[in-house]
């Protein structure tokens, strides 16, 4: 399916394409369960046995697309059980997580007729509670990556200054720096013109927080004594983390009601389906995406890591008889030759693939995983309990007339954003201030 639209692009590549495209899909389905249209359909295919109408004042869109999300997360937690310990290719188990995608729609769509089998009390305490701690669970790993891409980015920036002595890299770091501060000062600007007047007290709170905190982290960034501690911080990271943090903000007021008068991007586009549909479906982009680039970084979370292992096969020993045929006197001698140093691990991939013939998909995942197959299904689970929160944060504000709900758009939404975006400073400064607190734990 998707590997074959891939190319020639690696067997990993295509599988993480593949996952975020069935969470995009998921999404946009639980997205639509959030209309009276998809509900009344739902209730006339269910033969009535699908009531509209909750005892406890629910409105049945909620529980759907909780139900639908929970059956996407169901299975990933599946697959993070049945993949558990495979590091490469070679493991027979890898066939689940790279293939049989027919027999995993099926089960994806059973999964999801099933869970609107179980009763609604059970969904009214999954919604409020696991998958909202889930969510906030997703949030904050999605802030750890952040900081530590700031941190990952200037550092290479400067071992490559360090190597080369190269007056482009220092070009890229300096100026990329400058772009990014210069970033979040038209960012927050724009938000005290167009959001902070009046009395919206909320959005120039909110606004003049992440500028105080940006400045302080600079500020910090270049202090003397974090220097000492750590002599790779500077401004580059501290402006990676200003510009996303502004980003945070200046997307949560944005999306934000108008209640008050305080959003006018609401007033210029009204309430025009095109906008909503637009809008919800560049927002889950973001998610799909967002959640395969953090599956696949390890930070300590259990990946495998940047190193090369050998093909898990048993111990050689010597070669006491000739070969039958050629091609297994060939696969002899590179064994050896890995083995004994003189030939990098990934001759054996390469030997492997010249046998597969031109039209199999470029298996990378030989030698070893490119990422920890457990913990990417447990990041998608906790991607669909994120989804789940989006969607359903303030619901009964969100739709009426059945008209199709906007994405994000409530105080509930844009608070989280607003206290993301605290608690993003408040990671970076303790990568600042940590190796001075605790300097034993930082020693080389």
């Amino acid at each position: 399916m998707v590997c074959s639209a891939c190319g020639k692009c690696g067997n990993s590549i295509a599988t993480r394409i593949a996952y975020a495209l069935l969470l995009l899909v998921n999404s946009i389905l639980a997205w639509i369960m959030l209309t009276d249209w998809a509900i009344e359909k739902l209730q006339h295919l269910a033969l009535d046995y699908v009531k509209i109408n909750c005892p406890t004042g629910q409105c049945y869109g909620w529980l759907a697309a909780h139900r639908i999300n929970f059956a996407l997360g169901l299975l990933h937690l599946i697959f993070a059980g049945l993949l558990f310990g495979v590091r490469s290719s070679k493991n027979p188990r890898a066939a689940i997580q790279n293939g049989y995608w027919g027999p995993k729609i099926i089960a994806w769509l059973a999964l999801i007729v099933m869970s609107f089998l179980i009763p609604d009390k059970f969904f009214m305490f999954w919604g409020n509670y696991v998958s909202f701690g889930a969510a906030m669970l997703f949030l904050i790993l999605g802030l750890i990556l952040l900081v530590d891409l700031a941190h990952t980015w200037a550092e290479y920036c400067l071992g490559q200054i360090e190597e080369t002595d190269s007056r482009v890299w220092r070009i890229v770091l300096v100026g990329s720096t400058l772009g990014m501060y210069l970033a979040s000062i038209a960012m927050t600007v724009v938000q005290y013109i167009f959001f902070a007047q009046g009395s919206c007290t909320m959005n120039q709170t909110a606004i003049t927080v992440n500028l105080i905190l940006w400045i302080i982290i600079s500020i910090v960034s270049v202090n003397p004594t974090v220097q000492e501690y750590n002599p790779k911080a500077g401004l580059a990271q501290a402006a990676m983390v200003a510009v996303y943090c502004t980003y945070l903000t200046m997307s949560a007021v944005s999306m934000e009601p108008d209640d008050k008068n305080c959003n006018p991007l609401v007033r210029a586009q009204g309430t025009r389906t095109t906008s909503v549909v637009i809008g919800a479906i560049v927002t889950m982009l973001t998610v799909a995406y967002t959640t395969t680039r953090a599956a696949t970084q390890s930070l300590g979370l259990g990946g495998n890591g940047n190193g090369i292992q050998l093909p898990e096969d048993d111990e050689h020993d010597l070669v006491t008889q000739q070969p039958i045929h050629r091609r297994e006197m060939r696969a002899e001698a590179l064994r050896r030759a890995v083995e004994e140093g003189s030939l990098p691990a990934d001759a054996l991939l390469s030997d492997d693939e010249s046998d597969d013939g031109a039209n199999h998909a470029h298996d990378d995942e030989r030698a070893s995983t490119q990422y920890n197959y457990s913990m990417f299904h447990i990041i998608f689970f906790l991607a669909t309990a994120w989804v789940s929160t989006l969607l359903t944060l303030n619901f009964e504000e969100s739709t009426r007339d059945g008209q199709f709900a906007t994405v994000g758009r409530t105080y509930g939404a844009s608070w989280v954003k607003i206290v993301s975006a605290w608690i993003c400073h408040g990671m970076y400064i303790w990568t600042l201030v940590a190796p001075i607190l605790l300097p034993e734990r930082f020693d080389s």
